[in-house]
């Protein structure tokens, strides 16, 4: 295209059409530039045909070119997630409904299962359609859930006017007051005769009188139960059917833990970024006490006893949809740093709802804290197929004899749990003393004594 003078250049600008929005963008074959105003052609099949790009701060404003993905009617079907092994079914639980509008991987729905609940997130924003399976309906996986209709953004509808306030009405004019007089009245004269009260009124239904009612309502209610809950009575029912549990106690002086969590507590915090706790002690002894009374960590299987030559340990954590139990692994080669790190981690996916089937499966011993709820002595029931588990309970202060002398200490009750079919009594106590003695004097973890 051959170069043009500037008032040849602006009459044939105007009689150029503009790009109009959303049009297919062309290949542009040639451009020539001159001052603020451009020209450009394009080809369309065989026909080539010029067309014009102005800047606004020369011609004033005029459309620009854009170009956005179409959509059209595009629907997905969402899908439920594969289970692990051990999970054939669950209850899916809608947390939103037909019509509604959802973000990229925004939560939808929640599938129970017997040990944890698994989280359907929308494969992409849109609406939702039509919902295959009810809410509190049963599901298997691969099975389809419900249909989204892929769009953009939601449309907001315009607000209403809201109707104008009627002015308020105009003071009326208060009467004037009466002047007070100076001298009060006199009283006025009682009657010789007492005041007679009238008669009582007759009690309804023929004279018969009626208690009065309680206060609240003395209505009931039934609520079905999750499959998590079905399935924690269940396996707790089955420990108490199966195993000869029996239960030794034992008490912890933790002022040796506690002089060391206010030394070390926020250097602690600075390197490791979490805090230093009172489970990293309780458990990295349990493991020491696990590898000296071997018996403890077995398990019964038929007519056998299977030696674990590794040692997992549950946590239990309480969360509103009930007790889950994520397992520690190898916890017989970790320091408190990294114990710590794994129970912040299985704690913060069991408040959020993330636990996976494979957080909580195995597992050879448990661990039940009741003391952050104030419990002082109890006795835990064993989670099977484990052999045993320890309970530790409230810290309080209590009066104890030292060296001669009595003083006030610190003090923990701790509860061990075990399988009387496997465990002799001696056992059990030297492995309570074993915790004992590795949580009060953490030197016997370094010494191996």
């Amino acid at each position: 295209m051959m170069a043009l003078r500037p008032s040849r250049l602006l009459s044939k600008v105007k009689s150029l059409p503009l790009i109009r929005s959303g049009r297919e963008v062309p290949r542009v074959c040639s451009q020539v530039t001159l001052q603020n105003a451009a020209v450009r052609s394009y080809v369309w099949g065989s026909y080539s045909r010029p067309f014009c790009m102005v800047q606004s701060s020369t011609f004033g404003p005029v459309r620009t070119l854009h170009t956005t993905a179409i959509l059209g009617d595009e629907e997905r079907t969402v899908k439920s997630p594969p289970f692990a092994e051990s999970v054939s079914e669950g209850d899916i639980k809608w947390q939103k409904k037909t019509g509604d509008y959802v973000k990229e991987d925004e939560v939808i729905a929640e599938i129970e299962t017997d040990k944890t609940s698994i989280l359907i997130p929308a494969p992409a924003a849109g609406i939702l359609g039509e919902f295959f399976v009810p809410d509190g309906g049963k599901v298997t996986a691969g099975i389809d859930l419900c249909k989204i209709k892929i769009t953009g953004a939601p449309t907001q509808q315009p607000s209403k006017p809201t109707a104008a306030t009627p002015p308020p009405p105009p003071p009326s004019k208060q009467a004037p007051t009466p002047p007070i007089p100076k001298v009060a009245p006199p009283p006025p004269a009682l009657p010789n005769q007492p005041f007679a009260s009238p008669p009582p009124p007759p009690p309804p239904n023929g004279g018969l009188a009626i208690p009065p009612s309680s206060e609240g309502s003395r209505e009931e209610k039934r609520v079905k139960m999750n499959r998590m809950r079905l399935r924690i009575a269940q396996r707790l029912k089955d420990a108490q059917n199966t195993n000869a549990m029996l239960t030794t106690f034992n008490e912890i002086d933790m002022s040796n833990v506690i002089e060391m969590r206010n030394k070390y507590k926020d250097e602690f915090q600075k390197k490791h970024g979490y805090k230093l706790g009172f489970m990293s002690p309780f458990v990295r002894a349990a493991a020491f006490a696990l590898q000296d009374q071997p018996i403890v960590n077995a398990v019964i299987d038929g007519s056998e006893i299977v030696y674990r030559e590794y040692i997992d340990i549950s946590v239990a954590v309480a969360t509103p949809k009930g007790l889950v139990v994520p397992v520690i692994r190898d916890v017989q080669g970790m320091n408190y740093a990294a114990i710590e790190k794994a129970i912040n981690d299985v704690g913060e996916k069991a408040r959020t709802g993330t636990l996976a089937i494979e957080d909580m499966d195995g597992g050879t011993f448990t661990i039940s804290n009741g003391g952050v709820f104030g419990s002082m002595f109890g006795t835990p029931i064993i989670n099977p197929p484990q052999s045993a588990i320890l309970g530790m309970h409230a810290i309080i202060d209590r009066p104890v004899a030292i060296k001669g002398k009595v003083e006030i200490r610190p003090m923990m009750y701790v509860a061990l749990t075990y399988d009387h079919r496997l465990i002799d009594g001696r056992e059990a106590v030297l492995f309570l003393r074993k915790i004992k003695s590795a949580v009060e004097d953490p030197t016997v973890l370094l010494l191996d004594v």
